[in-house]
């Protein structure tokens, strides 16, 4: 696992001339007033005629103004209004007939609102949930006249604070303080069924049996009971549910219901589940997250989490973190790019400096500036061009860019860093018998082979002392170790054969004391070589500078033998040696006479 600070890097851009983007500006509206999330926009071919549609539940006011609208192109065909506030926008085919339209499924409170053609077709309400006893109880007191508002209030307020989940009646009941509203309140409410309803968090779709684009799915849907339903598309009954330990947020969906199928769950507690067939322990694959989730996307095998400590994190299926970027600004939403005609597969993080980064992998590879915070963005087919990029503004703008056909994006990481080869995997050979064999062995006499390795360590480290204190106390170094007699000694052989001439160096290294009274003698087998002048006296060496001493070899020998010749520097009266040179001599040139 890695982890790149951008924060800490930033891009590095060449000023004087700016690198051509990869986006074309199709259209932009900055006064579109489009308020919506990511999850709340969507592209399709509604009316099967290969004109791909934009499809956006716009908030509105968020109470107000709610409306499901539709563009082809710039243009603004359609437009129906939403009672509640939407949370999630799907087209799904729910049925074989021809021509293949989609329908539009959008989630508002506790119902899915299911168009075909543009046009209202049937209602979704999610099954009521079971109404605590005692709740009930207290209202039914209440209708009967036995008691009071005060004594109505005070009892709910304890069971909320006991952790009992009420009722949204009596949610609202207790958010009244004066003594007529609530009068009015219970005069108003008190015959009504009481009814504990639940509301949709979030919405994606899965194939039912067959995998191709326009086949039959389902809606898949989380609530805000921590629970998640699979519907079916023709009858709209629940097919399966699942429960969870938190409220689902994000959904990501794969594969088949009737075959195999996994749904990967972002929840409010900042944990990631993983739903399976048959798979009871949602617990086994849990990712737990150290920050709230703000948006979460899977691509091939491979989940992108964005979190509110502006991190862009990326798991495998199986829950093993693989790498982590941290982002110079907060992320507001993040969105898969999957542009086919090229085979180019990256991540779009939309942070809060109003640019939209482009990870390839860990990699910033492209960034897009804007000119608002980017809060809801959607790539996708357009029309009919393939590359198109969808953005809604903070401010409910619109703007839409199409991916140029050229555009290249380059394995490289635009900001610093290490380079990407780093990261490519070794193509690690496999195991063969023999590997297997030896790591065997090693498995079963691990303790012995560690003792015989520190045997023979133990070893090497007593011989190379015993080797370097002999060295010291015959003086075997061509530089001294005596303080009192500083010197350093070279040799230089010259010459192919029979004769060499042999130059020995001889330098005083001490700053202010000279070398008197010193002799050069050498030993050597006198039945291979002959020595002109076996001794040298030294004269006075003054400290700094380099004297030269020369002699000629001469080789006895014809056989192509040679031997090592030891060079002493000697004082007065002494039988040790200074320093020693050894010199190993070449072979002999035969001398051939013409």
């Amino acid at each position: 696992m890695s982890t790149v600070d951008l924060a800490k890097q930033p891009v590095q851009e060449n000023k004087s001339e700016p690198k051509p983007s990869k986006w074309l500006d199709a259209y932009h509206d900055p006064v579109a007033s489009l308020y919506t999330f990511t999850q709340c926009i969507t592209l399709s071919d509604i009316q099967a005629d290969g004109d791909w549609k934009l499809i956006i539940a716009d908030l509105g006011s968020g109470s107000t103004n709610m409306k499901l609208k539709v563009y082809k192109g710039t243009d603004l065909i359609s437009e129906n209004t939403i009672i509640d506030l939407p949370t999630g926008v799907v087209t799904f085919y729910m049925d074989t007939h021809e021509p293949r339209t989609p329908a539009i499924a959008v989630a508002s409170g506790p119902f899915i609102y299911i168009y075909k053609n543009l046009r209202p077709y049937f209602k979704f309400t999610l099954p009521p949930l079971e109404v605590n006893s005692m709740e009930e109880d207290l209202w039914n007191q209440v209708k009967e006249g036995r008691i009071n508002v005060y004594v109505l209030r005070e009892m709910l307020e304890g069971m909320r604070t006991d952790g009992t989940t009420l009722t949204v009646r009596s949610l609202r009941y207790l958010q009244l303080t004066d003594a007529g509203d609530m009068i009015q309140f219970c005069e108003v409410y008190k015959n009504s069924p009481l009814k504990r309803q639940t509301v949709i968090t979030s919405l994606n779709t899965l194939k039912k049996s067959m995998s191709e684009d326009d086949a039959i799915s389902c809606l898949v849907l989380g609530t805000e009971d921590k629970s998640i339903y699979v519907l079916d598309p023709e009858a709209f009954t629940v097919l399966a549910t699942m429960n969870l330990p938190s409220v689902p947020v994000f959904l990501s969906v794969t594969g088949m219901f009737d075959v195999e199928y996994r749904i990967v769950v972002a929840c409010r507690n900042g944990c990631i589940y993983t739903l399976k067939r048959g798979v009871e322990d949602i617990s086994k694959n849990c990712i737990e997250l150290s920050s709230q989730i703000v948006g979460m996307e899977r691509l091939n095998k491979t989940i992108y989490v964005a979190c509110m400590d502006q991190t862009l994190k990326c798991f495998t299926s199986k829950g093993k973190k693989m790498w982590t970027v941290k982002l110079p600004k907060s992320i507001t939403t993040i969105e898969v790019v999957d542009y086919k005609p090229r085979g180019f597969k990256a991540i779009l993080v939309a942070l809060s400096s109003a640019e939209v980064h482009v990870y390839k992998e860990k990699y910033l590879v492209d960034i897009i500036k804007t000119d608002d915070i980017v809060t809801a963005m959607r790539f996708g087919r357009f029309g009919r061009e393939d590359g198109t990029l969808v953005m809604c503004t903070s401010s409910g703008g619109l703007l839409i860019k199409i991916l140029k056909r050229s555009a290249s994006f380059e394995e490289k990481d635009m900001s610093g860093g290490p380079p990407a080869s780093q990261n490519v995997k070794l193509n690690v050979p496999k195991k063969t018998k023999l590997f297997v064999d030896q790591a065997l062995r090693e498995r079963e006499n691990g303790v012995t082979m560690h003792r015989t390795f520190q045997r023979d360590l133990y070893l090497l480290r007593l011989n190379t002392a015993r080797q370097y204190a002999k060295a010291l106390s015959n003086s075997m170094n061509p530089i001294s170790t005596d303080p009192s007699e500083p010197l350093k000694l070279s040799a230089q052989i010259q010459g192919i054969g029979p004769t060499f001439k042999l130059t020995v160096n001889l330098q005083n290294t001490s700053l202010s004391q000279a070398s008197t009274k010193l002799h050069i003698t050498f030993d050597y087998d006198d039945k291979l070589y002959n020595f002109r002048r076996t001794y040298i006296p030294v004269p006075m060496l003054v400290p700094g500078l380099n004297y030269a001493f020369e002699t000629y070899i001469e080789c006895l020998n014809d056989k192509g033998v040679s031997d090592t010749v030891k060079v002493y520097v000697l004082r007065e009266n002494k039988s040790v040696p200074i320093i020693t040179g050894v010199i190993s001599m070449p072979v002999s040139e035969t001398l051939v006479v013409v």
